[in-house]
């Protein structure tokens, strides 16, 4: 009896750890304070970046920056909803998740189907471009913000929204990293040359990405307008990069992608607005 009072008082102990919400105090404040502040300036630094990419003859210049930018972004206002000791490691857990997704694809072809990296993109780590794990880590972080305030009191709705969420900037993702000659399909699909196996992989390992953030952070349903800031201008920048900036323009990837993030970022704004007006 005694060994199971302890047993139960021990994962009692352990739930209300991992529920704790983050500190509040001063110190804490001006913290977050700090980290919005620096999530502003890294996320308007991103789309200056983007938009000089697209209007510069080349483009593959900026990417790494731009992504950069992006990841740094996300950690930052991560840490203003969970606070740093969770956004870290929640961060880290959606890049380690990434890398090996694409380590393991790129030697068996499993999940997204057969393809490679090219040389453009460096430093690369097992063959994988060191960049590419982190634009997993800062979209995942995003991607679960925008399933977040769709879905707060689910969080088997928030797994499946979030990796849709995921799956959907990849419309946009494939396609452009195609046309840079940054990873060549060794059988090109219908979708732009990308196969539609692609898809089933990014759902796959989004999955893993969302549930991996729903361990770490303590207050997984927590509200992040920044994190949603940058799924909505990834969203934004994307539709209009494809549909008047790139050369030539692709109405198509514009339109599927932009429909597609268009949607999940509009419910979440739409969602934040209705649980504010009750």
């Amino acid at each position: 009896m005694g060994q199971s009072q302890q047993v139960n008082g021990g994962r009692q102990g352990l739930g209300a750890l991992r529920e704790r919400p983050p500190p509040n105090g001063p110190g804490t404040a001006r913290a977050r304070r700090a980290a919005g502040a620096l999530g502003v300036a890294l996320l308007v630094a991103m789309v200056a970046a983007q938009v000089a990419s697209g209007l510069q003859p080349r483009p593959i210049a900026l990417t790494g920056v731009v992504v950069l930018l992006l990841a740094g972004s996300a950690l930052a206002f991560a840490s203003v909803t969970h606070g740093a000791a969770r956004a870290a490691p929640a961060f880290a857990a959606v890049v380690v998740t990434g890398y090996a997704a694409e380590w393991v694809g790129i030697r068996t072809g499993v999940p997204f189907g057969g393809y490679h990296y090219t040389g453009v993109l460096r430093p690369q780590l097992g063959g994988v471009p060191v960049i590419v794990a982190l634009a997993w880590g800062g979209m995942g972080l995003a991607a679960h913000a925008v399933a977040a305030a769709v879905a707060p009191a689910s969080r088997a709705a928030r797994v499946v929204l979030g990796a849709l969420a995921l799956t959907a900037w990849d419309l946009f993702l494939d396609p452009q990293m195609i046309r840079l000659g940054l990873w060549v399909w060794h059988e090109p699909g219908l979708y732009r040359g990308v196969p539609l196996s692609n898809f089933a992989g990014w759902i796959l390992v989004s999955l893993l990405v969302m549930v991996a953030v729903e361990r770490v952070v303590a207050r997984p349903a927590a509200w992040s307008g920044g994190l949603v800031s940058i799924y909505t201008v990834m969203a934004v920048m994307e539709t209009v990069g494809f549909a008047a900036v790139f050369d030539p323009p692709d109405p198509l990837v514009a339109a599927a992608g932009g429909v597609s993030m268009g949607l999940f970022a509009t419910l979440a704004l739409l969602s934040r607005r209705h649980r504010c007006r009750t």
